[in-house]
Parts: structure tokens; sequence; C-alpha cells
């Protein structure tokens, strides 16, 4: 993060970081400094909390305020619900970027490694034999995130994740902003709504689009799943980036789920 980029976010954090104490409190600037400290590398908190000399609980504090309080103030602004106009014009970018018509979004779910919970039984332990909370997301085909869910049972399947969340509920339903209607395919009289990408996991619907299943293909359907597959890595992409930016995301989070996804919202619609 860049220095002017910092402070943007400072901006906008500090009235809601201001302590008030008879000590001297801890300053806003330097609260979000620990907390994208810790976020970006990923250290332990007993070190992030000996870089800026405070205690470890305090440290421990500090990030588990902040979270929220980044979550509350920045995803009014940067996570609002797409209209039809913006649908529309993920579209556009899906057909120049990846050569795949009518298509609104790539959905996948990213597990969050956490250590184990409490008396949680396998409820939080997946299939790659780790526990975790499962971050389920929609891209554009720029690499940016438009929706997501976060805090689902590790042990639960993609599909059935997204069909209980706010937003595959208004998926399978129709009640999103979609764009209404048909649209043609490019060099063809055939038409198709807006749909989104998923991989074998997801139940197909009208606006939810998987590959075909199996090896022996005609060329036709191996052509569409080479499409379709172009496409759904864009999640893929993302998921890596976000990895990257944000190295707490490449270690198990020794906190609880209800500590892991501190400061996140699930989608309202």
């Amino acid at each position: 993060m860049n220095v002017p980029t910092f402070y943007e976010l400072l901006r906008l954090l500090s009235p809601y970081l201001q302590k008030h104490s008879i000590r001297r409190p801890i300053c806003p600037e330097q609260r979000l400094a620990i907390t994208l400290r810790y976020l970006a590398t990923g250290d332990q908190m007993l070190s992030v909390a000996l870089a800026y000399r405070v205690g470890e609980s305090t440290a421990h504090n500090i990030v588990k305020e902040t979270c929220s309080i980044i979550a509350n103030v920045l995803m009014p602004i940067y996570m609002k619900p797409p209209t039809e106009e913006k649908w529309k014009e993920i579209c556009a970018d899906f057909l120049a970027l990846w050569n795949l018509p009518n298509c609104v979004g790539a959905i996948d779910g990213k597990h969050i490694t956490i250590q184990a919970p409490p008396n949680s039984g396998s409820a939080y332990f997946n299939y790659k034999k780790t526990f975790s909370i499962v971050l389920m997301a929609v891209c554009d085909a720029r690499y940016r995130f438009m929706l997501f869910d976060v805090g689902a049972y590790g042990s639960d399947s993609d599909g059935g994740i997204l069909s209980r969340s706010t937003f595959g509920k208004a998926l399978y339903e129709g009640t999103l902003n979609l764009p209404r209607g048909t649209a043609r395919l490019p060099g063809s009289d055939k038409e198709t709504p807006c749909y989104f990408v998923g991989d074998e996991a997801f139940q197909m619907s009208i606006n939810l689009m998987r590959p075909y299943p199996g090896k022996t293909l005609n060329d036709q359907k191996k052509v569409f799943n080479y499409r379709l597959s172009r496409a759904r890595r864009t999640i893929e992409n993302t998921f890596g980036i976000l990895a990257a930016r944000w190295r707490i995301l490449r270690r198990p989070i020794f906190a609880g789920p209800d500590v892991a996804d501190k400061g996140y919202s699930r989608i309202r619609w």
C-alpha cells in the first residue's frame, strides 16, 4: 500500500478509530498501521505487537476493532450491489477479455483456514483435512470482487453454501438486478439470458452455467467448456491476488470463527 492510499484510508476511518481515555490513547494512525501490518504480512500477533511496542492483548483488540470498522466504512462505498447498467458493462468485459458473451460474473468458494474451534465436531473440517470457514465470492472480468458471503462451515459444499446464502436465493429466484430478457449470441441467431459461471459443484440454472461433465465430449462441448473455463478462471486468479496482497490468508488464522470473519457482513439485498 502506498502512502497516499494509506492516508486516504486513514481519513475515512480516523473518526471511528479515535479513542478517549484518561491515559494517552493509541492514535488512529498507529491503530491502522498495526492492523494492516498484521493482515499484509501474516506475522504472529506477538511479532506485530513487539514491532509497535504495544502489548500482545492490546494489538489483538486493535486488530479486531479496526477490521470491523474497515468493513463497516468501506463496504457501503466499494461493495454496492451492481445495478442493471453495471451488469451490462461486466457482460461487455467478459466478451472482450475472455470471449464469453452474456456472462456477468464468476463464482467460487475459498477455504479460510482457522484453528479447530472447541466442541465443533466435524462442522468446520473440510475435504483438505483442515478446519476452515468458506468465503463465497463473485468477481468480474477484471479481477474485482462484486459480491461475497463468508462464514459458512468448511464441511459444506460450494453448491449448498450458495443455495443457502442471500445472494444464492436471489439468483435462483431471479430477483437480482440482472438485465431482463435475452441477448443474441455473437454470430448466431440463438439467444440466452445473462448468467454466472461456476464449476461442477454448483447447481445449473437459467442464470448459472457449469461445464459439461465427462471426458467423451464432442468438439462443440469441448469448445464450450474451454470458453467457460477461461471465464471461470478469473475468480481463481482473484483469490490468488487477494491472498498475495493479504498474506494472513496464506496460513491458519489462530482464532475462532466468530473472530476470523470479524468485520465481514453477509450480502444484503
